[in-house]
């Protein structure tokens, strides 16, 4: 489903060249949960944004199902996104201005879905993340484990194909991280393919496979025993 080959990403300046990403060759299959691990800076976020199409690698190939992606446009990028890839982030990233109901059909109202057919989605996957009761509410008016829970919503709503999550669990306490990470579980147990970047040795534990980066190279692959 995801495959990138020899790929490579530069970043320049006047004076200097910096390879975040050099020669990373990696493959996701459909409905594998994958998380990525490794020091800051060594390019696991960079990989991150390139595989959720946020940005565009400097060199190699990108193959997002059978599409070549790595040359789009930021426009085309923009587009490709919608309903392919959903996006969990460390910071919830929510709207303060919309509600928790209009923060998840947002991303449907973009693709243009008929109004019954976006307030059936948001309702089923609102009460599937078990915070229905907080429809009204606004994002400062939740908890940091409420707030994950309607940013999952948001990436799960339009059915994408890829689940991109970023640290989803860094700014929570345990028991809500562990409540974060099993919806992760059962959504991958349903079928949904993951790609988390994190820091967490509990999280990744709840993937199929472990990848570990340093200076922006792939240094070793594992395969999880047991998964939870």
């Amino acid at each position: 489903m995801v495959k990138t080959e020899k790929l490579g990403k530069i970043f320049r300046t006047e004076e200097i060249e910096t390879y975040a990403l050099n020669g990373i060759n990696l493959h996701v299959k459909k409905g594998e949960f994958v998380a990525i691990m490794g020091p800051s800076g060594c390019g696991k976020s960079t990989l991150l944004n390139i595989i959720g199409l946020l940005d565009n690698p400097s060199e190699g190939e990108y193959i997002f199902n059978d599409t070549k992606v790595s040359k789009l446009k930021e426009k085309n990028r923009t587009q490709f996104r919608k309903g392919n890839v959903g996006f969990i982030f460390q910071s919830f990233n929510l709207i303060d201005e919309l509600s928790v109901y209009d923060n998840v059909e947002l991303p449907l109202l973009y693709l243009k879905m008929k109004a019954t057919e976006r307030r059936e989605k948001v309702d089923a996957v609102l009460k599937r993340m078990k915070i229905s009761h907080r429809v009204k509410h606004y994002p400062q008016q939740l908890s940091g484990g409420q707030q994950q829970r309607v940013a999952i919503a948001r990436a799960v709503g339009s059915s994408p194909k890829l689940i991109r999550a970023d640290e989803p669990t860094g700014n929570l306490d345990s028991k809500n991280g562990i409540e974060v990470m099993n919806l992760l579980s059962e959504l991958n147990q349903e079928g949904a393919t993951i790609i988390m970047v994190t820091h967490s040795e509990r999280d990744a534990g709840f993937a199929h496979r472990t990848i570990n980066m340093l200076d922006g190279e792939i240094i070793f692959e594992k395969v999880s025993e047991t998964v939870r």
